[in-house]
């Protein structure tokens, strides 16, 4: 089996999550599993269903992720990653951007993809 490269991995992930953040939420779930947990805002939600409602509930229908930096590491000896994204947050309708960071730690599945199993999102107040 060929080692997969850490960045374009983190890349590809990165481009697809905020696309279907962008278009779709509920298409996030796949992205998922039970033992995966979310902290947003630092409230904790665990399990699929649990994360996909507290996404899809968000008081916004339409928003614009322009991500600035992507950073990533190996974690583990399971082969899973770190994944630290910075960008803005564009609100339909609102006229200024809301700066965000938000980390990942992906874990592979054996069908050879990844899944989220933490996710930790916070608004960057100046």
């Amino acid at each position: 089996m060929s080692q997969m490269d850490p960045d374009a991995v983190s890349k590809a992930f990165v481009e697809h999550y905020y696309s279907t953040f962008d278009t779709n939420r509920v298409g996030l779930a796949g992205l998922y599993q039970e033992t995966s947990m979310l902290t947003f805002e630092g409230q904790k939600i665990q399990g699929v269903q649990s994360i996909v409602a507290k996404l899809t509930s968000l008081p916004f229908q339409q928003c614009k992720h322009h991500i600035s930096t992507v950073d990533c590491q190996p974690s583990g000896p399971a082969s899973g990653m770190l994944v630290f994204v910075s960008g803005n947050l564009q609100l339909a309708g609102e006229e200024h951007t809301l700066k965000f960071s938000q980390m990942f730690h992906l874990m592979p599945t054996p069908q050879g993809s990844f899944y989220v199993f933490n996710d930790i999102f916070r608004l960057n107040y100046a």
